[in-house]
């Protein structure tokens, strides 16, 4: 598929590569914030996160906000979601999961809360993919939506020290102004469409990188975190994320 940057061997092997995914998600989890303001504002009952396996944000969203969550992705191993339940403290069944390709998909319910965390900027076209969260969205129900600001000094180190991850992104969908027209359009009215977060910067399988790498990232780290804590404000060169929040008239 011609919108898909990714393909299902992609996923394969990425999760394979990953250890010690089952975690202890912990009360404040990256954007806990702003999910905890979401479900007291508009008193959200249900959710369903998209492209989200192993499932971190729905169990964050479950252990801690106490919703009906719903997983869905292209792929998921049950058994590792099973074992992020258990070592959370809740049961396999307390979410639910759909494995499948949303591409192919027709909701079979919707939801007061749809979000996914870095799952749009794996697509070509950004409107179409936005479109099929909105599908899943209650009338009245939030939209919440994160991707990483590949354009600032983290998509730097992504482009340089790891280039083929960094080509499964789509950099163009990193504008906080063309998501927003994208989801107005659509005619839901957006709350927030920013940059977040003051500096942080990654690298997939870090642990594969020459010490040379490392060394120097972590430098750089060290002196960002610095920066900003002197000088804290969101911004388009240094801040990692991305977030809309929007929500169906």
């Amino acid at each position: 598929m011609a919108n898909l940057l990714t393909d299902r061997d992609f996923w394969v092997k990425y999760w394979e590569s990953k250890t010690d995914l089952s975690v202890a998600i912990p009360e404040n989890y990256l954007f806990h914030q702003q999910l905890g303001d979401i479900v007291k504002r508009d008193k959200v009952k249900t959710a369903i996160e998209l492209g989200g396996f192993p499932g971190y944000y729905a169990v964050f969203l479950k252990k801690y906000l106490e919703l009906d969550v719903t997983l869905l992705d292209y792929f998921v191993h049950e058994p590792i979601t099973h074992q992020l339940l258990q070592t959370n403290g809740l049961a396999k069944d307390d979410i639910h999961i759909i494995e499948t390709d949303l591409f192919n998909y027709q909701p079979e319910k919707q939801y007061d809360l749809v979000l996914s965390c870095g799952l749009i900027e794996h697509f070509n076209d950004t409107e179409d993919i936005i479109n099929r969260h909105i599908q899943f969205l209650k009338p009245g129900g939030t939209l919440f939506i994160t991707l990483p600001n590949f354009r600032a000094l983290n998509g730097w180190f992504q482009k340089n020290f790891d280039k083929e991850n960094y080509d499964k992104h789509n950099i163009d969908c990193m504008d906080p102004a063309l998501l927003k027209g994208i989801v107005e359009k659509a005619g839901l009215k957006v709350s927030q469409a920013r940059y977040f977060g003051k500096f942080s910067i990654w690298l997939e399988n870090e642990k594969e990188k020459s010490a040379g790498v490392k060394l120097f990232k972590k430098l750089t780290w060290l002196v960002g975190k610095v920066f900003t804590k002197i000088v804290p404000f969101d911004s388009k060169q240094l801040s990692p994320y991305i977030i809309i929040e929007a929500k169906k008239i």
